[in-house]
């Protein structure tokens, strides 16, 4: 089991938890890391780009002059592809880019994103995260007291008023630890977790495959 220092909002270690070495201290795959970002990003493609063939571009239904005798090349349709205002040939069409590797894949990128963070020592863990809702008081406890300029932070859903306060923060994001993904955190350099989010986490991602995670 992997041992983290708990913080208080002023950076002073007030307990110790322990995590799951292989949720937190595995050794980072570059490899998951790839396929599943690629995965968040491709899925973010509406794939609805098209241009007409020369089935779909009006006119051109009449021959524009006879197969033979005239001295020019035979055509059958001012629409073609190669004319002028003609149709595209093999030009793209609506598809749909939806890309997904099996959950172990995505639960191993994860684990492997957030062993990453602690070997780089980024990754904080804080007893809790009060919060009145107010992005100045927020900003305080996150850059004079934690100390940090740049952070994603992973918190129960339940505490609204962080979410709402942290949003807005051009240097910060905020998620619950159901929403957790590669992309955001490996987005920010570091990651702020309570400790109700760390034990949630840690639990999640062990689930055996028959269960939902």
């Amino acid at each position: 089991m992997a041992k983290f220092d708990v913080l208080d909002m002023t950076a002073k270690k007030v307990s110790e938890i322990e995590l799951s070495d292989a949720v937190f201290a595995v050794k980072p795959n570059a490899h998951l890391l790839y396929e599943v970002a690629k995965m968040q990003q491709i899925n973010r493609r509406r794939g609805t780009v098209a241009v007409k063939n020369s089935s779909l571009v009006s006119g051109g239904g009449k021959k524009p002059w006879k197969q033979k005798g005239t001295g020019r090349a035979r055509q059958g349709s001012t629409r073609a592809s190669h004319w002028v205002g003609g149709g595209k040939a093999m030009g793209p069409k609506p598809r749909d880019y939806f890309y997904r590797p099996p959950r172990t894949v995505r639960r191993a990128a994860i684990a492997s994103a957030l062993s990453l963070r602690a070997s780089e020592k980024q990754l904080v863990i804080v007893s809790e995260f009060p919060s009145d809702g107010k992005t100045k008081a927020a900003s305080a406890n996150l850059t004079k007291g934690l100390k940090l300029k740049n952070a994603l932070i992973i918190d129960d859903a339940k505490n609204e008023k962080l979410h709402r306060a942290v949003r807005n923060m051009a240097k910060f994001d905020v998620l619950p630890p159901e929403g957790i993904n590669v992309e955001s955190l490996l987005k920010r350099p570091t990651v702020v977790l309570t400790v109700a989010a760390a034990k949630a986490l840690n639990e999640a991602l062990l689930k055996p495959r028959g269960k939902k995670a």
